[in-house]
């Protein structure tokens, strides 16, 4: 994908997955900023911080009964 277009919405989803996990390429974050709208990528965090949060709790309480 070039860096001049508009992300769609898988590209949102990796570009949040790698930034989550600290591994975002420049060229993405330029792009991502300058031509992504902020609103899907926040909302594309909040439900992946939302799932990793509740994937944390019922492994938890499925380890220690």
């Amino acid at each position: 994908m070039s860096t001049d277009s508009k992300p769609n919405f898988f590209s949102v989803v990796f570009s949040v997955l790698a930034a989550l996990f600290g591994v975002q390429t420049e060229a993405n974050r330029q792009r991502d900023f300058s031509k992504g709208h902020p609103g899907l990528f926040i909302g594309v965090g909040v439900v992946f911080i939302v799932l990793f949060v509740v994937t944390l709790l019922l492994i938890v309480n499925w380890v220690l009964p």
